[in-house]
């Protein structure tokens, strides 16, 4: 077992691919701590996969629900930055202010007081690896979807800007940045249009990329996860590109 004695952490382990990637760990042999608003949903993740495993139920947006997740840890050798919502998909202008934080506080703050808090344990233990749930849209604009777009392009901008500093002290930190998943956050976005026309790709097909990401050798990846294809890590252009083409305009290129 590729995960045997190590410790990991899931949110948005309730249900869709945090529950895959939290049984995915726990059958390779890790403990799993699991964070999810939704404590039944934690409670069918962990049913039946035995002892060292933790549910905790609140908030990746509530720096005491971290406090409370890693109290008893320490040591973190994975953390999987999964809890996210949909966003909404309706006119700009009609943007229910509740709706906005509410995506917000999962989809951006969910990864980044995450990382804040998972880095001193991780470090403390000599390194690990951590890996956030994006999508395709953090690779190309969703225009169905613009809040939800805006969050994960935060979220593979920011695993790309902080992987560096993150490298020095053996952590690395990678998105996986997966199309349309069977999961609950779809069936609810598609509004009870049929979603098995839709290409959807499963979660433990997800959770599978998720666990390579975080026990092979790199760091800032973002790798795309389509259905029917290989993943591919996505080559994001660099301030040398911008330079060039800069240049190009000014030549008249």
């Amino acid at each position: 077992m590729r995960l045997e004695g190590r410790h990991t952490l899931v949110t948005g382990a309730g249900s869709g691919i945090g529950r895959a990637a939290a049984r995915l760990f726990g059958a390779e042999g890790a403990s799993v701590t699991a964070i999810d608003l939704d404590g039944d949903g934690l409670a069918e993740t962990l049913a039946g996969a035995g002892e060292g495993h933790r549910a905790v139920v609140g908030s990746v947006a509530d720096p005491a629900c971290w406090s409370r997740a890693l109290d008893e840890l320490d040591r973190l050798d994975i953390a999987c930055l999964n809890a996210g919502v949909y966003g909404f998909n309706g006119s700009i202008d009609e943007l229910p202010l509740d709706v906005y934080r509410r995506t917000i506080d999962a989809n951006v703050d969910g990864v980044v007081l995450g990382v804040r808090a998972v880095v001193p344990v991780m470090r403390a233990g000599g390194g690990g690896a951590i890996v956030a749930t994006a999508s395709v849209a953090g690779i190309v604009a969703f225009e169905g979807n613009p809040v939800y777009t805006l969050t994960k392009q935060a979220v593979t901008g920011f695993v790309r800007a902080v992987a560096p500093s993150l490298a020095a002290d053996g952590i690395s930190i990678d998105a996986v940045c997966p199309g349309i998943v069977d999961t609950p956050m779809t069936v609810e976005a598609a509004a009870g249009l049929d979603v098995g026309s839709l290409p959807l790709i499963a979660p433990e097909t997800v959770a599978t990329v998720v666990l390579d990401l975080a026990t092979s050798e790199g760091t800032g990846r973002c790798r795309a996860v389509r259905r029917d294809a290989d993943p591919v890590d996505w080559s994001f252009p660099g301030w040398a590109d911008l330079a060039r083409a800069g240049s190009d305009a000014g030549n008249g290129g």
